[in-house]
């Protein structure tokens, strides 16, 4: 098994070349998998975690309802935003400008052959890197993603997650607001649920801007630790 994962900043990336720069690699590690098992041969496969922000773009899972995009096509040019149908699981989301999207594009075969674990891993990932900057924060029972306020009447997410698997290689991933314009969320039913309150790093320590650099670098230890993996 391969624990080490490459890791890569993709910077600011439009949404449909940081697809596709992620599909090169799900492929890449799918081809060596079926390579192996065709001729009894043991290559290792790569692991990959990608950061990337993307300009303003709504993205609809496959099981997602088209309704829950609040806003037609001309006011999506307006607000200058983006729309895709994608592969993942989960309904519709945001990304924009001030958010940290994680894309690990792993083999679980190298890790736990568990989608819901892997998902579990990724929550924890998040709530331990919110914790070092002192924001305390949890699992919202039987949604997925990352709360505030969880233990109140109006718990707030402040990550939203979805993912896809085939033959234990994953693509996509979180999405984590940090500096986000909470106002672009009002163009959907985020995740598809009505009473979904959503916030921000930002907002919940009540300060202008988080610094970018350290929050990616909280997120890279703690995925580390709970993968117990290591980055090169």
């Amino acid at each position: 098994m391969n624990k080490q994962i490459k890791f890569i900043d993709l910077g600011t990336m439009d949404y449909k070349e940081a697809w596709d720069f992620q599909q090169n690699l799900f492929d890449e590690i799918v081809q060596i998998k079926k390579e192996n098992r065709k001729n009894n041969t043991n290559l290792k496969t790569p692991n990959y975690f990608l950061f990337v922000e993307h300009p303003h773009v709504y993205t609809l899972g496959k099981s997602g309802n088209y309704s829950n995009l609040l806003i037609d096509e001309n006011q999506l040019k307006n607000k200058n935003a983006s729309f895709y149908k994608i592969n993942r699981g989960g309904d519709i989301t945001y990304h924009g400008p001030g958010q940290i999207v994680g894309y690990p594009i792993l083999d679980l075969e190298n890790f736990f052959t568990d989608i819901h674990m892997y998902l579990r891993y990724l929550e924890k990932t998040v709530i331990d890197s919110l914790d070092y900057f002192g924001i305390e924060a949890g699992r919202n029972q039987g949604k997925t993603g990352v709360w505030i306020d969880i233990k109140t009447p109006f718990p707030k997410k402040i990550c939203a997650m979805g993912v896809r698997a085939s033959r234990w290689v994953t693509m996509h991933g979180f999405a984590l607001n940090v500096n986000v314009d909470l106002d672009y969320f009002n163009n959907i039913i985020p995740c598809g649920l009505s009473d979904n309150i959503v916030t921000s790093m930002n907002n919940e320590l009540n300060i202008t801007e988080m610094d970018i650099k350290k929050t990616k670098g909280a997120l890279k230890s703690c995925f580390s630790k709970t993968f117990n993996s290591e980055f090169i």
